[in-house]
């Protein structure tokens, strides 16, 4: 996929949905081509919206030295664990939340900045749904469960975020939307409508994955034309407008359709090879 203007100097990649393939793998050809990318002096920086802890063993996979955007832009971290970066939610914000979302205590995980039991933090699993419940038991070892959820707010959380039915999900969307909580929080959706799964990340006001990777480039010395980002879903929106060449996978959702981005193929068909051997190539 060959592309004009200045070359790219700064590659950004969601991993879920866009990296990961259907099987949530990293394939042999996408992994082959980041590998190109970092030979040819292109950085590589991973933004997602995954615990720092929960994306290493995909970073880890490339066998190179990165950066990791997590938490949907709450969290800028090395591989090897130094911090750039982190923009935490005040604890009274997130308490006010809680308050305004008693209906949906139920849907609600905190995470905190901790590799330790407490880094996330539930009342309990009864109302998520399978998929979620699976995404926890993998992450047990951090888990703390806290009735009332509030007494876990000792310190500042990364963040808060209500998962669930597409249908639930909606309607804890329109509830946050009338909680009185403007200007103090960012909300962000993730949603995978095949699998009947949806995820509101709410963050610090001003935190998203555009802002820090809009912070890294500054960091970094890249202008915008020279960043490239690569993404799929709702939360990567902010990411896509910041970036000079935004390119959208074959599976994208529909809100990202639509803005004359690049459409690369699908996660399930090296569609991050397809529009990276590109620029590699143009260097």
């Amino acid at each position: 996929m060959k592309r004009s203007g200045p070359p790219i100097r700064l590659l950004a990649t969601d991993i879920d949905g866009t990296l990961l393939n259907p099987q949530f793998q990293i394939s042999e050809g996408d992994l082959a081509a980041l590998r190109r990318a970092h030979t040819a002096g292109i950085e590589v920086v991973l933004v997602t919206g995954r615990r720092h802890t929960f994306a290493l063993p995909i970073a880890r996979q490339l066998d190179f030295d990165l950066w990791l955007i997590s938490s949907n832009g709450a969290v800028t971290r090395s591989l090897a664990g130094e911090t750039f970066h982190r923009d935490m939610m005040p604890a009274e914000t997130c308490r006010r939340l809680c308050q305004a979302m008693q209906e949906f205590r139920g849907n609600t995980v905190l995470t905190f900045d901790t590799e330790a039991k407490g880094a996330i933090v539930l009342e309990h699993m009864d109302e998520l749904s399978a998929s979620i419940r699976r995404w926890l038991e993998k992450n047990m070892e951090y888990i703390e469960f806290v009735v009332p959820i509030e007494r876990a707010l000792v310190t500042d959380p990364v963040q808060a975020m209500f998962c669930g039915s597409m249908a639930r999900m909606g309607d804890a969307l329109n509830a946050l939307q009338s909680a009185g909580m403007e200007g103090a929080v960012t909300i962000l959706r993730t949603e995978y409508p095949a699998r009947d799964l949806s995820m509101i990340d709410v963050l610090n006001a001003g935190c998203s994955k555009g802002y820090a990777l809009e912070r890294w480039a500054a960091h970094r010395g890249y202008r915008r034309e020279e960043v490239m980002a690569v993404g799929d879903n709702h939360n990567d929106v902010e990411m896509l407008e910041f970036a000079g060449y935004p390119v959208i996978m074959g599976n994208a959702c529909e809100e990202l359709r639509g803005r004359g981005w690049t459409v690369t193929r699908g996660n399930d068909e090296c569609g991050v090879a397809a529009v990276v051997d590109g620029i590699v190539a143009g260097r």
